[in-house]
């Protein structure tokens, strides 16, 4: 994988191959950071990446100018690579080791975007407890979108706050905000 854009533009991103990930495709990954470059400044968000797996998402932040980012993923693997990474670049990401279902239950900070990236094989009802839980705690900002990661086989238009989908291939991103 690599940094398409920012700071870090076209350094390379080498995890480990025993990750239980699957990294979002540099297509589909450029695809949304063009989205939010017409929706946000960078270096004026707050982020929270859930599923954060290699922590792709959050880099890409990070080398955008977003300064606070906060990782959440149950894989101690994973997490002892985002904190490896980050401090290779010295990238200012705050890294959270815990199930994220979890962490929401709990989780009292607010932020601009919250990106998931869930593994793919779970179910619809599964999905539906990310923006459930996000939006009965407050975790957006009244600006804030949710954007969840998923196949395009899956269908996550009949979930609350639901907005719009986009398809890259054979990722969807779904965006859902307080309307």
């Amino acid at each position: 994988m690599r940094i398409i854009s920012g700071l870090y533009k076209s350094r390379k991103i080498i995890a480990p191959k025993n990750l239980p990930v699957r990294p979002t495709t540099d297509m589909a990954k450029e695809s949304l950071f063009n989205i939010l470059n017409n929706n946000f400044y960078f270096d004026d968000i707050s982020v929270l990446d859930l599923f954060s797996g290699t922590g792709n998402i959050s880099y890409e932040f990070a080398s955008r100018g977003t300064v606070q980012i906060t990782c959440v993923d149950q894989d101690f693997g994973c997490v002892k690579f985002i904190n490896k990474t980050a401090k290779t670049f010295d990238m200012p990401l705050q890294i959270i080791k815990s199930d994220v279902f979890k962490y929401l239950e709990k989780a009292t900070l607010q932020v601009n975007i919250i990106f998931a990236d869930p593994p793919y094989n779970f179910t619809v009802d599964q999905f539906s407890k990310i923006p459930k839980l996000v939006f009965k705690n407050n975790l957006l900002l009244d600006d804030g979108i949710l954007i969840v990661e998923h196949s395009k086989h899956t269908d996550l238009s009949t979930l609350e706050n639901y907005a719009y989908s986009k398809s890259y291939g054979g990722n969807m991103f779904s965006f859902f905000n307080l309307k």
